[in-house]
């Protein structure tokens, strides 16, 4: 990882430092911060010759080696102190809420506009939207592009930022088009390299953020970090690691929950953890419980399945999403315990 004297390489600069490290098999990728750009060396970085030459240049300060499966997403690379902001908050400074509908019904907009009303007055910062969803059933519901402009208008009508799935480079066009917040990545694409990729190189000059889910049948954490090196490695850090239950399923519960990874999470990686205890649990009775023990185990945020009238909701809706009253005191409820964590890091002895 290649830290120049200043806050950004010339042009001139950049194209001397791509050739040397293009005569390794090397690329340069900038990362782009809010004080300043990183540019990643993408390859095999621990050639000697290669960093002797770009040591000798006036204009680098200095060249990181970090050795592991995520340069980039490693807690010691340089991008620990990225910071990302939506929804008026900066993540890790207050307790962070997604919220809203599985489906957007493209037959019934305006319960997509009084529920993003709703959650927004229940404390939510970002509005939750499906637009399109994969489906095990082929012939089950599978979203509606039109539910694109739905929830462009709810974000035009309340002010949230939006969060919306892509399944493909297509869909993720589109969003972007759209003017789409937060891309999420779902528990089914989170291994797919070649969708990953595309979404890094496509948000790379953006300041989308990016909400990868994690697979069912993930294994190691390596694994799961690894999959959002995938998207730093091509230009955007703004990265949300998002727990959301493994397979096979626990008795009772829609997955088997994982917000207990959090601390794990935490000592590898920078990236912000946003847990998501509706898609974990899938009954909307166990919800509230699943997201204060998220909260609890240290996550920064919370993504959470809400609509105005569940019982007339699409997909999962009906039977996991919680009702607006319900969202506002789960979210009472965690920042308690936000609170709490927060006074114990104050008031801890330092060692």
């Amino acid at each position: 990882m290649i830290l120049p004297k200043q806050t950004r390489l010339t042009p001139d600069q950049l194209n001397e430092v791509t050739h040397i490290v293009s005569a390794f098999g090397c690329r340069i990728q900038p990362i782009v911060g809010a004080l300043r750009t990183i540019y990643a060396i993408v390859g095999d970085e621990r050639d000697d010759l290669m960093i002797t030459r770009l040591e000798g240049l006036t204009y680098i300060d200095r060249i990181d080696k970090i050795q592991s499966p995520f340069r980039l997403m490693d807690r010691r690379s340089d991008l620990a102190t990225h910071r990302i902001r939506l929804g008026g908050v900066t993540l890790g400074d207050e307790l962070f809420v997604i919220a809203g509908q599985c489906t957007i019904d493209p037959k019934s907009p305006s319960l997509l506009y009084e529920t993003a009303a709703a959650v927004k007055e229940a404390g939510a910062h970002v509005l939750r939207g499906g637009v399109w969803k994969p489906r095990t059933n082929p012939y089950a519901f599978q979203g509606d592009t039109k539910s694109l402009d739905i929830l462009m208008e709810a974000h035009r009508r309340t002010g949230l930022p939006v969060d919306a799935e892509v399944m493909d480079e297509a869909q993720l066009r589109l969003a972007l088009d759209a003017g789409v917040h937060m891309l999420q990545v779902g528990a089914r694409n989170a291994l797919n390299y070649s969708l990953l990729r595309a979404i890094g190189r496509a948000v790379a000059e953006r300041d989308t953020v990016v909400l990868l889910k994690r697979s069912l049948h993930m294994g190691p954490i390596s694994e799961f970090i690894s999959a959002a090196e995938y998207i730093a490695s091509f230009g955007n850090p703004n990265i949300l690691l998002c727990p959301r239950g493994t397979a096979p399923a626990l008795d009772g519960y829609r997955n088997h929950p994982d917000e207990s990874i959090t601390p794990l999470l935490k000592e590898k990686t920078w990236a912000p953890v946003v847990v998501d205890p509706s898609h974990s649990v899938g009954r909307a009775s166990y919800v509230p419980a699943c997201a204060l023990a998220a909260v609890a185990y240290g996550a920064d945020g919370l993504c959470i399945e809400t609509h105005v009238r569940p019982a007339e909701g699409i997909g999962d809706d009906p039977k996991q999403a919680l009702t607006p009253e319900m969202l506002a005191e789960t979210i009472a409820q965690a920042q308690q315990i936000w609170n709490l964590r927060r006074a114990a890091r104050v008031t801890a002895p330092v060692a």
